[in-house]
């Protein structure tokens, strides 16, 4: 058994948390995760309304009475989603724990805490990490640059990243971006990490809702196999590399500004991709991780074989090189 202040403050089994992924963080995912022992996260604006979340979350409850988390994603919107009504009713199903990310989560930190529910914020940089600490929040997840999705602008790895920020912090760390096994999860460990949260890795479980098209392109592509879009508009997100992603970076190079792309990037094409398995439908998030992925197992049995191997890596490969 891997215990780590992460496991403790937050009542988790195993140091292991599922990204909250749009589009891809439903109940059936989220529960088999938890179920599992590990975190599931529903992703809260996936569902339209905060009555679509309740019952979102109510379905994901009556597959698991283990904790399950609600990830509530800032967006710097003109017109934010009802925030105050997605909060509302993620207390009001009895979650526990909420991953907030984008921008500053101090306004929502308050009513969360009244509520007896734990927060944990996901941050690109060292100094989003220290400032989220500062206002509060129970835990980070990091993202290194490897990471999908928006992976900040300041491109720093992983192998940089975690220990910078657990150097600075006192908060549980948990180590996000290119993990995908065993060894992703020693690593983090030994780099002063809490625990991991893995997207990538949990869209190619069995349980996951994506398409099995999808799932299999994840395990055929190389680390090499992603594109960087937005970096001019300085909003960069790592998508898979297909037709649209490509084309998207070929036109800002040539200095096209976001109205000329935004029918290319729009979250629609991307959703498409993972119900159909039309993988040029749109861009969708996927991270280098995908390089280390090779197979679709069940989320009990990823989390089985992580923690199994962890264990055994730390018992016998690391305790081999210490000599007395």
């Amino acid at each position: 058994m891997l215990r780590t202040r992460f496991t403790e403050i937050f009542g988790v089994e195993h140091p292991i948390v599922q990204g909250g992924m749009q589009w891809v963080g439903r109940a059936e995912l989220a529960a088999a995760v938890s179920d599992a022992g590990g975190l599931g996260i529903i992703t809260a604006l996936t569902q339209p309304t905060p009555e679509d979340l309740f019952a979102e979350i109510r379905r994901a409850q009556e597959l698991t009475d283990k904790p399950l988390g609600v990830n509530l994603t800032i967006l710097p919107t003109i017109n934010p989603p009802p925030y105050d009504e997605y909060r509302k009713a993620i207390a009001e199903a009895g979650i526990t724990i909420v991953e907030t990310a984008g921008q500053n989560p101090e306004p929502h930190i308050s009513f969360f805490h009244d509520h007896g529910i734990k927060v944990l914020h996901k941050c690109t940089s060292v100094r989003h990490a220290v400032k989220a600490e500062k206002v509060g929040v129970d835990g980070v997840s990091i993202d290194g640059f490897e990471c999908a999705g928006h992976p900040g602008e300041d491109d720093i790895p992983g192998l940089v990243l975690i220990p910078a920020a657990t150097s600075k912090l006192t908060i549980p760390v948990i180590a996000s971006g290119g993990i995908a096994d065993e060894r992703g999860l020693v690593a983090a460990l030994a780099l002063g990490a809490d625990g991991v949260n893995m997207g990538t890795r949990f869209m190619s479980v069995q349980e996951s809702f994506i398409h099995a098209d999808v799932k299999q392109r994840i395990v055929d592509a190389t680390e090499r196999e992603t594109e960087l879009i937005f970096r001019p508009l300085r909003n960069t997100a790592r998508v898979a590399r297909n037709e649209v992603s490509t084309k998207v970076v070929e036109m800002l190079d040539e200095g096209a500004q976001f109205p000329e792309i935004k029918d290319l990037v729009a979250g629609a094409r991307g959703r498409t991709v993972y119900e159909t398995g039309d993988l040029d439908a749109g861009v969708w998030s996927v991270g280098m991780v995908q390089g280390l992925i090779e197979d679709v197992p069940t989320a009990r049995e990823l989390i089985e074989r992580m923690v199994a191997g962890a264990e055994q890596i730390i018992q016998q490969r690391l305790g081999g090189f210490v000599t007395t």
